[in-house]
């Protein structure tokens, strides 16, 4: 609760720190604080309580995932200072909107109750809404915005729906209450409808096939650590949100809507490594990539009887710090060429080989290769998944892993076997930092694996 509680109180000393002119002090406050609050967080281990009857529920779940969430927005945090670095006047806004978009994340991660689910999607959406659209003359960043809040507003209208027809048949919000009523009541269909509308919901909210349209075109057009965001702070909170929710009160409607999530699980990762195959852009394909990931973590809700929430926490935990080093490696090279295209990468392990070094790490791992995270990250999903029956579906994401190792060879190969022009290359400290942190816990994890395994 302690965490929920001082990020959205940080949010507001940002916004305050604007109107008393302390703009400088900003930043360095602000990841601090995250700093400071990820120690409060970490001290509610093994803490289960439950707070204002039952709308937030504080467990080991809860306190890993909030966890690994406050770690990522520390990273963009960091990155703020000179992504937003001619826009000084606005850095309060961004740095305020990004951490109220950690706390709409951080609710989805530790609600007990309908009400506080809901609250915390649209804490998360609202404040990506606002980001998508930053760029108020870029036209692509105007039509991601636009986009992004038509398809979020649907998806949101569905999932009230949803809630409204399972709170008509169990008279209860609470996901204890839900629970309670399924295992002493058959429920009838409306409490079915209701489950797969929300399931719709979530579905569009991981970008999972065919509700992943938005995904392509909003991560292409909004700013580059907007997209950072998405992909990884909206991804994984919408993720833990999906298997809170499914594991506990919804699990007697799994049977029903198993064949639904298996076929939506198989089309995604198709769709999404398929799609990767002919981008030309390296954003967008970390756009179609996330889209396949989607399908991995997908696994973990197909299997969820299994109580695979170990393999879900791994892997996030993988795909978030290798996707935070990728789109930070990404920033870097578009500031000093100009381009997010995979000509732009022509090179760069002559110019700057620990740079080339570290991107290539964060491909690798992305492509599930060892001694990386991501490999134990697949391995740990793809063994829950067939521990429950699943064995087609796996055998179906290792073909896709193996589509994916085509596409995220593709930059390894533009930057150590093709020409580049000469183009000055700095690299500030602070992406330096953020991406060496990153890639020594893709390392970390990938050869320590059980320091993250078994926690919950």
């Amino acid at each position: 609760m302690k965490t929920l509680v001082y990020t959205s109180t940080l949010g507001l000393v940002c916004m305050l720190a604007e109107m008393l002119n302390l703009r400088k002090f900003i930043l360095p406050v602000a990841v601090l604080g995250l700093l400071v609050i990820f120690g409060f967080n970490v001290t509610s281990w093994d803490v289960n309580q439950a707070y204002f009857n039952n709308m937030v529920v504080i467990d080991n779940f809860s306190v890993a995932f909030s966890g690994l969430l406050l770690m990522l927005g520390v990273f963009v945090l960091i990155l703020s200072g000179d992504f937003y670095k001619n826009e000084e006047s606005k850095i309060s806004d961004y740095l305020a909107i990004t951490i109220f978009t950690l706390c709409g994340a951080l609710a989805l991660v530790s609600f007990g109750n309908m009400a506080m689910f809901f609250l915390g999607i649209e804490v998360l959406s609202i404040s990506l809404y606002i980001l998508a659209g930053s760029k108020r003359k870029d036209i692509r960043s105007n039509e991601a915005a636009m986009k992004y809040f038509l398809m979020g507003s649907f998806a949101s209208g569905i999932l009230l729906f949803g809630i409204a027809l399972v709170y008509g048949e169990t008279a209860s919000f609470d996901i204890q209450g839900i629970a309670e009523y399924t295992t002493n009541n058959t429920p009838t269909g409306m409490f079915y409808v209701g489950v797969g509308m929300i399931l719709v919901a979530l579905l569009f909210k991981v970008s999972a096939a065919p509700f992943h349209f938005w995904a392509p075109d909003v991560y292409d057009g909004a700013p580059t650590l907007t997209t950072a965001t998405m992909a990884t702070i909206a991804k994984i909170s919408a993720f833990a949100a999906f298997y809170r929710l499914f594991s506990s009160s919804l699990l007697v409607a799994m049977p029903t809507y198993a064949w639904v999530l298996s076929a939506v699980t198989a089309l995604t990762m198709l769709v999404g490594n398929f799609s990767a195959l002919n981008q030309d852009s390296f954003k967008r394909m970390l756009a179609f990539s996330g889209i396949s990931h989607a399908g991995y973590l997908l696994l973990a809700i197909v299997s969820v009887y299994n109580k695979t929430d170990n393999a879900l926490f791994f892997y996030s935990l993988a795909y978030g710090v290798a996707s935070i080093a990728a789109f930070a490696v990404a920033i870097v090279v578009a500031a000093n060429v100009g381009s997010d295209k995979f000509e732009a990468f022509n090179g760069l392990g002559k110019r700057k080989p620990l740079l080339a070094a570290a991107l290539t790490i964060a491909m690798l791992s992305m492509a599930g290769i060892p001694p990386f995270a991501g490999f134990f990250g697949k391995y740990y999903i793809f063994s829950e998944a067939i521990k429950a029956g699943h064995l087609g579906l796996v055998l179906l994401a290792v073909v896709n892993s193996i589509i994916g190792v085509y596409y995220y060879f593709k930059v390894i190969v533009a930057m150590y076997t093709k020409e580049s022009s000469e183009v000055t290359f700095t690299v500030k400290p602070a992406y330096g930092f953020v991406i060496a942190v990153c890639i020594l816990l893709s390392l970390v994890a990938g050869i320590y694996p059980k320091l993250f395994t078994g926690l919950l």
